[in-house]
């Protein structure tokens, strides 16, 4: 059983659309997946319409904290923006392979609705492709 974390700033966004994709991808594999912050925002409900949109349901994920994880052995962890990769505490997790991608983060755009859900748009697509291949290449 693989255990992946995929960590983000306040688990509320782009932690929790890659959560619901590696779940969705994986269905049928043993993987363990996990999402936290290293504080915790509550779950953004832009992220929780543009996935339903995807047909993916994410509207029962917690907004978790790192720590609440410090005793699960992870074969990856994933971060998903710059400001979790550059503060993000000691994991202690045997031989985890770190991996770091920079994902737009919609939450911050201001503007019209039609804006904003193409921000979330854009940002889920991202992540989507981006975990296609992360699936691909180290779990299948």
């Amino acid at each position: 059983m693989k255990n992946i974390l995929v960590l983000c700033t306040g688990n509320s966004c782009r932690s929790q659309m890659a959560h619901g994709y590696l779940n969705h991808l994986t269905e049928r594999q043993r993987v363990n997946v996990f999402s936290a912050g290293i504080e915790t925002h509550g779950l953004n409900p832009g992220a929780v319409s543009i996935m339903k949109e995807d047909g993916i349901d994410i509207s029962t994920h917690t907004s978790n904290h790192v720590d609440e994880y410090a005793t699960i052995n992870f074969d990856y962890i994933v971060t998903v923006c710059d400001h979790a990769n550059e503060n993000c505490p000691y994991i202690p997790s045997k031989n985890a392979v770190r991996l770091h991608h920079n994902f737009f983060d919609p939450s911050k755009v201001k503007g019209t609705e039609i804006e904003k859900h193409d921000a979330f748009l854009k940002a889920r697509n991202e992540i989507k492709e981006y975990f296609k291949y992360f699936v691909i290449e180290n779990l299948i």
